[in-house]
C-alpha cells in the first residue's frame, strides 16, 4: 500500500516455498483458503491478504500458524477474482490498480465469510488479522463490524482511515520502525487519536529496525538480524488473539 506522497514500493520480500496444510473452498461468491485444527474449536480468524493476493504462500503460512495455535483460519479472496498485484507489474499503474480494490469495501465478503464460519465450521468467536492492504481493511472492520471480536492490523496503511478512531473492538497495530511506506509520524498521530477517541483496548507497537511486511514477508532463516522481531511480531499477534477470542 502507499501513503499520499509515493506509489507503493512493496516488494514481495522473501517468497516462502510453502504449499499449505489447508484446502481451497468456495464461500458464497468468493474462493477461500481454509485450515482447521485437529481438535474441535469454536474460534476462528479471518486472514486478509496484502496486495499480492490470497494465494501468496507467505500468507497461507501465517494462516497455518494460526491453526497450529488452535484456530480455524480462513483467507478469502478479497479481490473477488480480480488479479492480485505482481512484482513485475509497472508501479506507475499501481494507483489506478488499487482504486478498483478498496480496503474499505470488504463488508459484503466479510459477511459471507462470517456466515460460512458460523454455519459450516461452528465458529462462535471470530477475529481478523490483515497485512498491508489487509491491515487497512482490519482497521475499517474494527470501526464498524459488530460481529468480530478483535483484530490485528499489521502495517496497515493508516492514512486510509486517518479521521476515524472510534474502534468497536480491541485492536492491535503492528508497525516497523523503518517502514518507508508508513512514516513514524503517522504512527504517532494514530496513537494520539486513539488515546483521545478510543474506548476499547488497543495497542500500537513499533518493532525496531523493521521494514514493511516483516512479519509475513521476511524469512527468519535468511534474515538472522531480523529473526527476533519477526518471531516477536508473530507471537504478539497470537497472544492478542488468545486474549480476546
Amino acid at each position: 500500500m502507499a501513503n499520499e506522497s509515493r506509489p507503493c514500493p512493496c516488494d514481495i520480500g522473501d517468497r516462502f516455498d510453502y504449499g499449505g496444510r489447508g484446502q481451497e473452498v468456495q464461500v458464497g461468491h468468493i474462493k477461500a483458503y481454509i485450515c482447521k485444527p485437529s481438535a474441535s474449536t469454536d474460534k476462528a480468524v479471518i486472514v486478509i491478504h496484502d496486495i499480492f493476493g490470497w494465494q501468496l504462500s507467505n500468507t497461507r503460512y501465517i494462516a497455518d500458524m494460526l491453526t497450529a495455535n488452535g484456530y480455524i483460519a480462513i483467507c478469502p479472496d478479497f479481490f473477488v477474482g480480480q488479479e492480485a498485484w505482481k512484482p513485475s507489474n509497472d508501479w506507475a499503474t499501481f494507483n489506478d490498480w488499487v482504486k478498483t480494490r478498496d480496503a474499505g469495501k470488504t463488508d459484503k465478503e466479510v459477511d459471507v465469510v462470517l456466515k460460512y464460519l458460523k454455519d459450516q465450521c461452528g465458529a462462535k468467536k471470530i477475529g481478523v488479522i490483515g497485512f498491508c492492504w489487509g491491515g487497512a481493511a482490519v482497521q475499517h472492520l474494527m470501526l464498524k463490524n459488530p460481529h468480530l471480536k478483535t483484530g490485528v492490523s499489521l502495517y496497515g496503511v493508516i492514512s486510509r482511515f486517518e479521521d476515524k478512531h472510534s474502534l468497536l473492538h480491541p485492536t492491535f497495530f503492528i508497525f516497523g520502525e523503518k517502514d518507508n511506506i508508513i512514516p513514524l509520524e503517522q504512527v504517532t498521530l494514530l496513537e494520539q487519536k486513539l488515546k483521545q477517541n478510543c474506548k476499547v483496548d488497543y495497542e500500537v507497537k513499533v518493532y525496531p529496525g523493521q521494514t514493511h511486511g516483516f512479519v509475513h514477508r521476511k524469512r527468519e532463516d535468511i534474515n538472522p538480524q531480523d529473526k527476533p522481531f519477526i518471531e516477536e511480531g508473530r507471537k504478539d499477534m497470537i497472544n492478542w488473539l488468545n486474549k480476546y477470542l
